[in-house]
């Protein structure tokens, strides 16, 4: 299948409305830094739920889920499903913290909450470890994705499919700033589901699958592919059952950082709720975030992965299917556009293509404001503290250029999505806890930050050295599993700032004290802080209600069932399952029943 002309024009007609929503925009979006980068304050909850949905829909999220379930079987989406309990906790107990805060960045969180210049220090390290490292990698992982992509559908080298995203993205990312991502997110989602539900739907249409039943039975009767469709791991499979399912559920959704997934909330998604109207807005964006996220996604990429397996067994068929494709890039995640290019016909080819585009602009417009916002309001006041509110929004659009050039270098040296997601786990392993507990326990400090920090990325490195994996031959027979290696950095790193909590100096009583008046935190961590005050006649008076601690995680768990029970229930339907699928839909309608009614209080 080749791109013809209506391909093309669908192709083109994105990139014009894309850069004229740039330049619509351009004028509001340059008066201020606030402007700029929150759109001043101002924006609804919808708008911000599509474009928080809109930004983790990238090209690399169907070729991650791809990689996944043609590895792992559809039970192999656990490594991110898990993260459903973080957003749930974030939707009921972040959101409306973040937005109180009044922050412009959720490193600035530190210059509210702790003291020294340690504090001084841990703001302006986070800001150069996520605004540039940490969202260069990922920004890369999402470009690894669109060069395959590139490859299969458009025969272009790496270099020409980055050339050509990144001009497009750049330009209308610098222009439209804030504003313009959030405008343009809401047609880019719209378009990316459109997409991938026209790919699953030709994808089952193949000779090779036999629509939804002749699929469902292929699986049934395939020994090789026995299991593929399981949505719960069988605990026979020691590697997926504990490895990957119970770690995940257990350990690595409270334990690991990853964005859009942050423990505590944070990155973009801080973003999206500091830009809100108000504290309810913040809520309801995030709500909305992770049901479309977590229950509206997946299963169409889940569909195109499973047909992949019967079209294109091997990755030897994919590379003989499509021999541009480099070596060093032929990996599982390629078979969702291999899918795409062997079943979709002219229009809806183009349609999809464009699709994609969309994914990959939203995810990366997102992450060159957010980075260039850290840029220019945690370190540029540091270089240059007089700024004008037009040197600022200048330095934001330039900054945006430069993080871009910079991701396409690393893209080149990453070899799949599923590889980058594995070691950002790995990096960030330990550090959750200390981010959700930061709002509830006085006693941790800038240096509990610092030394999660140093330690996690430490043991990542350590971890990942051939020389251990040697030595672990030599002394036990095999080399550390994944699932061990995360073990092992969030033991190493909690235990280190948990001592680094008792051993250092506490942030100093008045930042504690405006803390607490600013934001008002619930729970027994604080109870020292208030108790203290009262007694030395100085009392704080919060400038909010305090949020009902045990209702939040409560309507987190409830929120959390009923988002599972959507997403099982839609997989169950598919299979034809119907007595497990009445029963998760059931579970679904009593669970959002009861969150409606304990939302309330």
């Amino acid at each position: 299948m080749q791109l013809i002309g209506i391909d093309w024009a669908f192709i083109l007609g994105f990139f014009v409305i894309a850069l004229g929503i740039g330049v619509a925009v351009s004028k509001s979006s340059g008066r201020s830094e606030s402007d700029f980068f929150l759109g001043g304050r101002s924006m609804p909850w919808w708008l911000l739920g599509f474009s928080m949905v809109a930004t983790t829909f990238s090209t690399d999220t169907p070729n991650f889920v791809t990689d996944v379930v043609r590895q792992q079987g559809v039970a192999g989406n656990w490594n991110w499903w898990a993260f459903l309990l973080t957003g749930m906790l974030t939707v009921f107990v972040y959101a409306r913290l973040w937005r109180r805060s009044g922050v412009t960045t959720d490193v600035e969180f530190y210059a509210i909450r702790y003291s020294g210049k340690a504090a001084g220090f841990l703001r302006v390290f986070r800001a150069c470890y996520l605004g540039i490292a940490y969202n260069v990698l990922i920004m890369a992982m999402v470009s690894v994705a669109a060069i395959k992509i590139g490859a299969v559908m458009l025969g272009t080298t790496p270099w020409q499919t980055l050339g050509l995203a990144m001009v497009v993205t750049v330009v209308f990312s610098a222009m439209g700033g804030f504003k313009g991502v959030l405008f343009t997110d809401f047609l880019l989602f719209i378009m990316a589901m459109v997409g991938a539900f026209a790919a699953a739907y030709y994808a089952l249409g193949h000779e090779s699958v036999g629509g939804i039943a002749g699929m469902v039975e292929k699986f049934q009767t395939t020994e090789a592919l026995s299991g593929k469709l399981d949505i719960f791991p069988d605990p026979g499979n020691v590697e997926l059952f504990y490895g990957v399912f119970a770690i995940c559920l257990a350990v690595q959704w409270w334990a690991a950082y990853y964005p859009g997934a942050e423990p505590g909330g944070g990155g973009y998604l801080v973003q999206r709720m500091l830009a809100a109207k108000d504290e309810k807005h913040a809520v309801g964006a995030t709500l909305f975030f992770n049901f479309a996220h977590y229950a509206l996604r997946p299963w169409p990429w889940i569909i195109v992965a499973l047909c992949s397996l019967l079209v294109f067994p091997e990755l030897q068929d994919i590379k003989e299917a499509f021999p541009a494709i480099p070596d060093a890039k032929l990996k599982h995640d390629v078979a969702y556009s291999a899918m795409i290019m062997k079943t979709v016909p002219n229009g809806w080819l183009g349609l999809i293509m464009a699709s994609l585009i969309a994914a990959y602009m939203s995810t990366i417009s997102t992450h060159l404001n957010w980075g260039s916002c850290y840029i220019v309001h945690d370190l540029l006041p540091r270089v240059k503290p007089d700024a004008t509110a037009k040197e600022k929004v200048w330095t934001g659009r330039i900054s945006t250029v430069v993080l871009m050039i910079i991701t396409a270098f690393v893209a080149m040296y990453l070899r799949s999505s599923k590889e980058a997601f594995d070691l950002v786990i790995l990096v960030g392993a330990g550090t959750g806890l200390l981010f959700i507990l930061r709002w509830f326990w006085w006693r941790i400090n800038a240096w509990c930050e610092i030394v999660a920090m140093v330690v996690s990325f430490s043991l990542a490195i350590i971890l990942k050295l051939e020389a251990v994996d040697a030595l672990l031959v030599q002394v036990a027979g095999e080399t550390m599993v994944g699932p061990a290696r995360i073990i092992v950095g969030v033991s190493g790193t909690t235990v280190a700032w948990l001592i680094t909590a008792f051993v250092t100096k506490p942030t100093d009583t008045t930042t504690l004290r405006d803390f607490c008046r600013l934001i008002n935190p619930s729970g027994p961590g604080w109870k020292k802080i208030f108790a203290e005050a009262e007694a030395e006649g100085q009392a704080i008076a919060p400038s909010h209600e305090q949020d009902n601690l045990p209702m939040g995680i409560l309507c987190t768990v409830l929120g959390s069932l009923a988002v599972y029970g959507v997403l099982f229930a839609a997989g169950e339907w598919l299979y034809g399952n119907t007595g497990h699928a009445v029963a998760f839909t059931v579970m679904a309608v009593v669970c959002s029943g009861a969150l409606l009614k304990f939302w309330k209080r």
